[in-house]
């Protein structure tokens, strides 16, 4: 156990008992967001990859010709 944690246990065994629940919380608080935050991340990256278009475009020109007519109706 580093010296850093032995502190933290001094701490909490200063603790009057009713108050160990808050820190607990924060605790959990604090590894929940360490924690969910990486798998945000991979869970919206897979999103992202899901809708993301596969296959090539050949001819640019058509292309930019077909977004035109659709927006402008041209």
């Amino acid at each position: 156990m580093t010296a850093l944690r032995q502190s933290a246990i001094r701490e909490l065994e200063k603790l009057p008992e009713d108050k160990v629940s808050f820190i607990l919380q924060i605790m959990q608080g604090v590894n929940g967001l360490y924690n969910d935050g990486q798998s945000e991340r991979e869970e919206a990256f897979a999103r992202l990859e899901q809708l993301r278009r596969k296959g090539t475009v050949n001819d640019y020109d058509a292309e930019l010709a077909s977004y035109r007519t659709e927006k402008y109706g041209k």
